[in-house]
């Protein structure tokens, strides 16, 4: 696969030692799982990589979609010369532009991939648009990653051969003013998990094992969406109700914030139906059949166009959230007070009058399951 970075022989001698603790506090993964590794020069983003590797991770470097590039306009590849053309592609192309070239090189059939080299915050935000994205950090003291770095058996892009000028060459990747510049702090700010490499690759490798299944349960989390949030809220409002054929809650909604709740219950200084039992009248329907109704309770959206009246809050242009598809009753009081979309969370069996009125008056109807909501007493 393109951008997948071919290991230099000195990396396959480590890779091979890491791969004879392969499965000590192994983990089995079941699900897609994007991992990126951003981190401090020379503090183990590749031996993280490596090992992730060994465990059928995909690595994908940043730095591997800057070094074709280069290879393409004929660059020498030296650090200094990917720090330039990097910070170059992100004020061509948006500084997101390596996370999305990477994106581009990812297989969909593929589920494990470790994304490193991310040393801009842009990058963190555009792979996790991806979903199941998860960054982590690593570091380690500066005098700890210089020795490692003379310890290398072969030398990356005219790495810096004294303290003075590592620390130099670091600061220029680590914190910018530049939008579309490496800001590695920043990127690790960003991290969910945070690692300390000041010890031996069996320590490093426990303190992943030891990560990996807090990962994969911080990636698998969905925030929900806007009309999943209020309608969880519903439920919650219904909990209040006070009569137990229904336990409706409803809340209007405008620009994402709460304007008034609603629940099924009888009118201020009423007895409540829970107390004295329901108020029942019956009704002869137009094809014989007779159904009967608390008329004690007032619906949950009534109650909230009430309470947004009582209290002189404007509900014109809102959205109204309730458990089922409003009544013929309370979708005319809708339709009066300005709402322009209802979300229901099913569907009422009583209902096809309120949908011809709200299509007509041009009201938005979504129902999130198509499923009637089922209820003692109800219609057939």
């Amino acid at each position: 696969m393109a951008g997948v970075r071919k290991l230099r022989l000195s990396e396959k001698i480590i890779y091979l030692f890491e791969r004879l603790h392969l499965f000590k506090g192994a983990f089995i993964f079941s699900s897609m799982l994007k991992i990126g590794v951003t981190g401090t020069f020379c503090a183990g983003k590749d031996t993280i990589a490596r090992y992730l590797e060994s465990k059928n991770f995909i690595h994908i470097s940043l730095s591997d979609v800057i070094r074709d590039e280069a290879r393409t306009r004929g660059l020498a590849i030296t650090r200094d010369n990917l720090q330039l053309l990097g910070n170059s592609l992100r004020n061509q192309e948006g500084a997101a532009v390596l996370a999305k070239r990477a994106i581009d090189r990812m297989d969909q059939n593929t589920k494990l991939y470790v994304i490193t080299s991310i040393r801009n915050p842009l990058e963190v935000k555009e792979l996790a648009k991806t979903k199941q994205f998860v960054l982590i950090s690593v570091d380690a003291p500066a005098t700890l990653r210089f020795e490692r770095l003379m310890k290398r058996t072969e030398r990356k892009e005219s790495d810096p051969t004294t303290f003075e000028d590592f620390l130099a060459s670091e600061q220029r990747e680590m914190v910018s003013s530049n939008s579309t510049s490496q800001n590695i702090r920043s990127c690790m700010t960003m991290a969910r998990f945070h690692l300390s490499n000041e010890g031996t690759f069996e320590e490093l490798y426990k303190q992943l094992d030891n990560l990996l299944p807090l990962i994969e349960t911080a990636a698998s989390y969905q925030r929900p969406s806007w009309d999943e949030y209020f309608m969880d809220i519903v439920q919650t409002v219904g909990k209040r109700g006070t009569c137990d054929r229904g336990r409706s809650g409803s809340i209007i909604v405008k620009s994402k914030r709460i304007m008034a709740t609603g629940y099924v219950g009888a009118p201020p200084g009423m007895v409540h139906c829970d107390d004295v039992g329901h108020w029942f009248k019956k009704t002869i329907h137009e094809d014989g059949s007779i159904t009967q109704h608390c008329i004690r309770t007032v619906h949950a959206e009534a109650n909230a166009i009430a309470q947004a009246a009582r209290y002189g809050i404007s509900v014109d242009g809102a959205t109204l959230y309730c458990k089922m598809e409003p009544c013929l009753d309370c979708t005319k009081l809708l339709i009066s007070a300005g709402i322009r979309r209802i979300v229901c969370d099913k569907r009422y069996h009583g209902a096809t009058e309120s949908r011809e009125m709200l299509e007509e008056a041009g009201i938005i109807l979504d129902v999130l399951h198509d499923e009637l909501e089922q209820y003692p007493g109800q219609k057939g």
